[in-house]
């Protein structure tokens, strides 16, 4: 692949989870109730660094879970020795139910990983509304799933890939746009 840009640096994607969690705060009239679910890998980072710019700014914690969709894609592609799909498991704190639960995901393209999550979610309990949060928001959808809070939209064509790049797993932060 060719890197063809490079669309957000640490300091962007810094100002770009800031204003998300003001957004967050602002949309549910503080963070009662509320809980955030990043969805495995790079969902859950952006999850607990929202938590901790909404605890900076609220001065109190929302809890922060994890999801795996595993089991819910359409496209199971990764898989064991054994030919079955790579589970590595849910992690919610607290009951999602009656609550108002906050997916947090890297990139929304199609739409196809959040409805997994909000199968995965439902089959978890029934919380009182779910929105979603994204760093980048690349359109193309396929399913009708829009972002209540984006980091950024960036149009971009389906021979493009967009690759978010996050210190907890790849040592640096950036989102880039390369030549698929």
């Amino acid at each position: 692949m060719n890197q063809k840009a490079l669309v957000l640096d640490e300091q962007a994607i810094g100002r770009a989870m800031t204003r998300i969690a003001h957004q967050i705060i602002e949309k549910n009239k503080g963070i009662d109730d509320c809980l955030l679910v990043g969805i495995r890998t790079r969902g859950i980072f952006l999850a607990e660094r929202l938590a901790k710019k909404i605890a900076e700014i609220e001065k109190k914690t929302i809890p922060v879970g994890e999801l795996d969709i595993t089991l819910y894609r359409d496209d199971l592609t990764k898989k064991t020795n054994n030919q079955e799909p790579l589970v590595k498991g849910s992690d919610i704190p607290i009951d999602i139910s009656e609550k108002k639960v906050i997916l947090v995901d890297d990139v929304l393209y199609t739409g196809r990983t959040v409805r997994a999550g909000l199968d995965a979610l439902m089959d978890i309990g029934r919380p009182a509304a779910i929105q979603l949060a994204v760093l980048v928001d690349r359109g193309h959808r396929e399913l009708p799933i829009r972002a209540d809070y984006v980091g950024k939209n960036i149009p971009t064509s389906s021979e493009e890939k967009i690759v978010v790049e996050l210190a907890e797993v790849d040592q640096l932060d950036q989102v880039s746009i390369f030549d698929k």
